[in-house]
């Protein structure tokens, strides 16, 4: 496959190596902090625009990568939300950064929780989670009291409930810069699925 049609965007991409000092400084932060070994399309195609990526990228980073709520309910979270609202980008991406952590879920080989959202291994704790802040992201004006309860009956705090329902937001802005961007998926994750 062609590396410049699987990352054709209406912005453009900015390729790490064509990208001024302070976009390449926020690339090297996105790598560090994602652990990937290479910067997604996802930020490329904000490349040209320092600004914006820079603000951007710091939401995303204090709301996905920080806080008390793990990180696999939040990429399960994403993905779930992506998948339903059709965004390929997202939902390839966060299925494949679930997966990988799959083993704070369980210990069994080759499990992948984006291929089975009803497993026993995903805690019910996770499922209400997952459920309420779709509903959030996708019909925020549905969620009610009913549904904070339903939460804090789960387990998680006050300060965890507000952190999952920044991930309603923050999947909402995921989706719509990968859908108008018209980015594709990143070849390195592919390849990591083969």
């Amino acid at each position: 496959m062609n590396t410049t049609a699987l990352g054709a965007s209406r912005y453009g991409i900015v390729e790490y190596q064509n990208a001024p000092e302070n976009i390449q400084a926020i690339y090297d932060d996105t790598m560090q902090t994602l652990q990937l070994p290479f910067v997604l399309n996802w930020f490329k195609c904000q490349g040209n625009n320092a600004t914006l990526l820079k603000g951007n990228w710091a939401k995303l980073k204090s709301t996905l990568m920080e806080g008390d709520v793990p990180n696999v309910l939040k990429q399960l979270i994403i993905y779930n939300v992506s998948k339903l609202r059709g965004c390929q980008y997202c939902a390839h991406a966060h299925g494949i950064f679930a997966d990988s952590m799959a083993s704070m879920l369980s210990e069994e080989p080759g499990f992948k929780p984006s291929q089975d959202m009803d497993s026993p291994h995903i805690p019910a704790s996770y499922k209400i989670a997952i459920s309420v802040v779709t509903k959030a992201a996708l019909n925020p004006q549905n969620v009610d009291e009913a549904d904070f309860a339903k939460l804090q009956e789960a387990g998680f705090s006050n300060n965890e409930i507000q952190e999952l329902m920044a991930q309603a937001d923050l999947v909402n802005m995921l989706n719509t810069i990968a859908d108008v961007s018209g980015i594709r998926v990143d070849n390195e994750l592919l390849e990591a699925e083969m």
